[in-house]
């Protein structure tokens, strides 16, 4: 057995039963790097702290037995991050898309539509409550 085989068994063996890498750790982690990075370009000692407060609770989540509270903490943060609209992930979509199309919201139900440019003033139907207006786009 080699010194990598056997290093990899042992890292196995601790972690046997904990909760590991998730997505808010990772976040954290990543959280933790840019404040440090930040910390150390301007001088600040207190991002430093944050950063090191951050690595510990990263830490302390991935080697946590306690996998509810850890999996009720990372659907929390999910749930924040993504959120059941993905408001967060459509809003870089339509400003990435600006130049295409003109986004807008329905007057009844108030759904966000987007029609392409230069496509004059026409009709549109809502496809979620089908009122019909006019749009100018």
């Amino acid at each position: 057995m080699s010194f990598l085989d056997k290093l990899k068994a042992g890292l196995r063996r601790l972690m046997a039963g904990r909760h590991g890498a998730d997505e808010f750790s990772l976040a954290l982690l990543i959280a933790g790097l840019v404040l440090s990075i930040v910390g150390s370009l301007t001088r600040l000692g207190l991002l430093g702290l944050v950063s090191m407060v951050l690595f510990i609770y990263a830490m302390f989540r991935m080697f946590s037995r306690d996998h509810q509270k850890r999996y009720a903490e990372n659907q929390k943060y999910l749930s924040v991050m993504h959120g059941s609209s993905g408001s967060v992930r459509q809003f870089f979509v339509r400003l990435k898309n600006i130049r295409k199309y003109k986004y807008f919201k329905c007057p009844e139900c108030h759904s966000r539509l987007r029609l392409p440019r230069k496509v004059g003033e026409v009709t549109v139907t809502c496809g979620k409550c089908h009122h019909a207006f006019k749009q100018k786009a």
